[in-house]
């Protein structure tokens, strides 16, 4: 049986690791910015010696400590799918991409989970500020996790620091590996992701008690470091995509053609930028196209000259250097997942910059006719990252290593009926998860924190009057 309801084990493989991913990608980028949230309201009430400070941090603690369990179970399946799914890509790459991932639970996942337990559990167990160094450890690491899974993923797509050795890839610098450019470009990129989707949720979290005046000083507190980290990551987010897509002209120019719908290299001087298109990739043209003359220049090359290669270009040199073959990736979902992605980006930044007008106007306490916007704002970063995820993932197709190996080469070869059964089984187990995830969460941060528990003042002793009269 080769394929089963028309779908190769092929198609099945591809489809799995990525919907797998991208439930897993749900909790990830959340667990990054949650704990730098928590640390920084953590130091806040350390200095202050406020126990209503002290109770929010717990509070959000408790609502990390659910999303950090269940994102564990997700990524556990994500280490099996390599060996079982794809034989040739754990043949080819398993001695590169066997190091950061092994480092990344030696060096990352234990240090925060170790430290998570000693914050959580060693209250009022241990001292103010062992308690405080706990969970900055936790922040530190979970950003250490992820990076070493980022240079992981960015090996695949821009293999530096190696050399072919009886048609495998072996290592060769370390040090190459662990400063891939394209790791560091994307690093920041995901890390400042990873603050947008923590910071809204605490926003909508404290906008939610704030609009019912439940423990308004602390929800307060923790509604102005969720704002200015969402500003910030903002920020980073669109600042950093934008030098990244820069510089996938250089070494990844078929994906930046194809998230541009750039069929042909521009004549003349300049090149457009399409705003809207429906490409199809069966007649290799786009069937309908509006773009702005000279625009597509200035965000690839800062100006107003340069242009890059059209599709059908570069798909006439692959076929030249690497035989012939099929190198143009899926144009259409390419193509909107990018503008999903940056149009999800742009919402964040304007929500984040009318909250700080708010804030410097003084009205914070008041969320206004934007408050159920606010509410909803925890799903835009997912779809950000999300449709990001798309078009970083299939905008290098046919490649799973990037001019070394292709997808359909890496596959194991199984029977399509069982990769089908176990794709719908990690589908109901993940979308249970994910349910209970979103209603925890949910249910958590309705529920809002106990007020703190303040001992009662000492009274005077009452004096008591004696038989003569006298006290």
């Amino acid at each position: 049986m080769n394929e089963i309801f028309g779908l190769s084990t092929l198609d099945l493989s591809r489809f799995q690791f990525a919907t797998t991913s991208i439930f897993h990608y749900f909790f990830v980028p959340f667990t990054v910015g949650f704990a730098l949230i928590i640390a920084i309201l953590q130091t806040m009430a350390y200095r202050s010696k406020n126990p209503r400070l002290e109770n929010l941090t717990r509070f959000f603690g408790h609502l990390f400590f659910i999303n950090f369990a269940v994102g564990v179970v997700t990524g556990i399946v994500q280490e099996f799918q390599f060996g079982m799914n794809w034989q040739g890509f754990s043949t080819f790459v398993g001695n590169i991409f066997g190091v950061p991932l092994a480092l990344e639970v030696l060096m990352a996942f234990f240090l925060e989970s170790t430290f998570l337990g000693l914050w959580w559990f060693g209250k009022d167990r241990i001292p103010a500020w062992a308690s405080l160094a706990s969970i900055w450890i936790v922040a530190i690491g979970t950003a250490i996790s992820a990076y070493w899974i980022i240079i992981a993923n960015a090996w695949m797509q821009n293999p530096v620091g190696f050399e072919l050795r009886g048609g495998r890839a072996v290592l060769t610098d370390f040090s190459a590996v662990v400063f891939n450019p394209k790791g560091l470009q994307w690093f920041s990129h995901i890390f400042t992701g990873g603050l947008t989707v923590a910071a809204f949720f605490v926003l909508a979290v404290s906008a939610y008690h704030l609009r019912r005046r439940h423990n308004p000083e602390a929800f307060r507190s923790s509604f102005k470091v969720a704002l200015t980290v969402a500003a910030l990551g903002s920020v980073g987010v669109l600042a950093s995509g934008h030098y990244q897509g820069q510089t996938a002209i250089v070494d990844q120019p078929m994906k930046y053609a194809a998230f541009s719908a750039l069929w042909e290299t521009p004549e003349g001087v300049g090149m457009p930028e399409s705003l809207v298109a429906l490409p199809s990739n069966s007649l290799r043209e786009n069937r309908f196209e509006i773009s702005l003359p000279y625009l597509g220049s200035f965000l690839a090359f800062n100006n107003f000259t340069e242009k890059a290669k059209g599709i059908k270009e570069l798909q006439a040199e692959y076929e030249a250097r690497y035989g012939p073959g099929n190198y143009i990736p899926w144009v259409w979902p390419v193509y909107w997942a990018f503008r999903v992605m940056i149009g999800m980006g742009a919402i964040m930044l304007l929500v984040s910059l009318i909250y700080v007008w708010r804030w410097r106007t003084g009205k914070i306490d008041d969320p206004g006719v934007l408050y159920p916007v606010l509410l909803v704002m925890p799903l835009v970063p997912h779809l950000a990252n999300f449709s990001g995820f798309i078009t970083t993932e299939m905008g290098r197709q046919p490649w799973i290593v990037q001019g070394l190996l292709r997808t359909q080469d890496a596959v194991s070869d199984l029977n399509p009926l069982w990769v089908f059964v176990s794709l719908a089984s990690f589908w109901v187990v993940y979308l249970t998860l994910i349910s209970l995830d979103v209603f925890l969460l949910t249910r958590t941060a309705r529920a809002g924190m106990h007020e703190p528990e303040v001992e009662a003042p000492s009274l005077p002793a009452p004096k008591y009057v004696s038989e003569g009269g006298r006290a």
